[in-house]
């Protein structure tokens, strides 16, 4: 007999618990098959488009474009029926549309290609809770002459029940049901503004500000103060101005400068220097076989290859701490990452064995790394892992910076932009080409002598590249 079968928002790996719908790419009535990417979902770490290990007709969709589920809730359902059932007119469909591929999701998609959709228009495919579908408007029946039986298909939610057994909460998260208890907010007295009333985080979030703004108007009535004075403090606690939430990419990179600054106790030392022969360096590397000589040779790369010969003298900087052993955590290969701006916000993708590339493969990594990011195409795995961070705040206009480390790790070198300044070079005074370097490090790996060693080394290579041929 044909099923109906609900396919929940799967584990996206990584730690992450939710995801932000950010565009449907199915709609009610539409065919998919198996392991077709049905909706594209924003995670703190990255845009992933999540495939359906179901073929069939969806019946329904939960969640509009902007709504923030847990891991678990309920994405869409799909009608299918027993092996060798194809869809209502759809020519060549495959016998999969009635099977599951077993699949399970672990941060982005299964690799199956996605196969073309075609939309069933049956009169009474719209699906909303507690609806009949008609089973013979969406698949075929296995024995032709027997009238399908219809199927029942409910959007209803799950639900916990209260602990003092009054009734079901329209809640599935258990962060919103802790963010509750932690402020005292009894959730059978919210209405959810998810699908059948399901309490999401944005609704005790709004509860607990207007609860503050209540406690607050309260505390202005008490001191006895003028009428006036009371709306405009109203008017403060409420905040009139434009409220962006904290969530996707600028949340989790708010999580975590935050934790770096309450976790480690960072320090910072900086030096300026005569970046002039790098760049004569990078012009020849660049003009070396002409145009065929394949893409150009970065700043940044250089920089990158430089960070690595460093690390490899200082590897202190390479490392972690385990607060809860009491332990530093000395770390074999080295994971680069770098800082990229994009219209999603700041990321930081890593380069994977910096420590075994030359500059030329580098570059390349980089300008990879750097076009996925552009594009929004970076997976969570290429977000994550990183032992040391190279940040070219430089590309901004900013000559110096002092960088907040990227948690847990336990260093970040910073580079201001590179300009023409008056210096004294050979005892004469000269105009050079000049670049601040900033290194802001975890104070607990190691002690400020060490963090000076590392960067008077990276200074000494850009003032003279051929330092590097040591470690090349």
């Amino acid at each position: 007999m044909p099923q109906v079968l609900e396919f929940k928002l799967p584990d996206l790996g990584e730690g992450l618990t939710e995801a932000e719908i950010v565009r449907w790419l199915v709609e009610v009535g539409d065919v998919v098959a198996i392991d077709q990417p049905v909706v594209e979902v924003e995670t703190a770490k990255a845009m992933v488009e999540v495939p359906c290990p179901y073929g069939g007709v969806v019946t329904a969709r939960f969640g509009e474009e902007g709504t923030e589920l847990p891991v678990g809730a309920p994405l869409l359902t799909v009608v299918v029926g027993p092996a060798g059932a194809e869809p209502t007119g759809t020519a060549g469909s495959s016998a999969q549309s009635a099977e599951s591929s077993g699949n399970v999701l672990v941060g982005y998609g299964t690799g199956a290609p996605a196969a073309r959709r075609r939309r069933i228009r049956p009169e009474r495919l719209s699906v909303t809770a507690s609806e009949t579908v008609p089973v013979a408007a969406a698949v075929v029946p296995v024995v032709p002459a027997a009238p399908a039986a219809p199927v029942v298909v409910s959007a209803a939610r799950p639900a916990s029940v209260a602990a003092d057994g009054r009734g079901p909460v329209a809640v599935v998260s258990p962060l919103v049901r802790k963010l509750a208890r932690q402020h005292g907010l009894d959730l059978r007295q919210l209405t959810g503004s998810g699908p059948d009333g399901l309490i999401l985080r944005v609704d005790v979030e709004s509860a607990i500000r207007a609860a503050e703004t209540a406690t607050a108007t309260a505390g202005v009535a008490e001191a006895g103060v003028s009428t006036a004075a009371r709306s405009e403090a109203a008017r403060s606690v409420s905040g009139a101005g434009e409220r962006i939430p904290l969530r996707g990419v600028r949340g989790a990179v708010a999580d975590k400068l935050s934790r770096s600054r309450s976790e480690i106790p960072d320090a910072t030392c900086w030096v300026d220097a005569d970046a002039t022969e790098l760049m004569a360096v990078r012009a020849a590397m660049n003009a070396a076989g002409g145009p065929s000589a394949g893409p150009k040779v970065s700043v940044l790369a250089l920089l990158a290859r430089i960070c690595t010969a460093a690390l490899a003298r200082f590897p202190e900087l390479n490392s972690t701490v385990d607060p809860a052993a009491r332990e530093i955590v000395r770390l074999p290969d080295v994971h680069l990452g770098f800082a990229a701006q994009t219209e999603r916000g700041l990321v930081v993708p890593v380069v994977r064995d910096a420590h075994a590339r030359n500059v030329e493969s580098m570059g390349g990594e980089i300008a990879r790394l750097t076009e996925a990011a552009r594009t929004g195409a970076l997976t969570p795995a290429q977000l994550t892992g990183g032992t040391f961070t190279l940040n070219n705040y430089g590309v901004f206009g900013v000559d110096g910076s002092t960088p907040i480390i990227n948690h847990p790790e336990a260093a970040m070198l910073g580079v201001g932009r590179i300009m023409a300044k008056p210096w004294v070079y050979n005892g004469e005074l000269a105009v050079r080409q000049v670049v601040q370097l900033s290194l802001t490090f975890d104070h607990r790996v190691c002690d400020g002598g060490t963090a000076g060693g590392f960067l008077r080394y990276v200074a000494d290579c850009v003032e003279q590249p051929a330092v590097l041929l040591r470690m090349l």
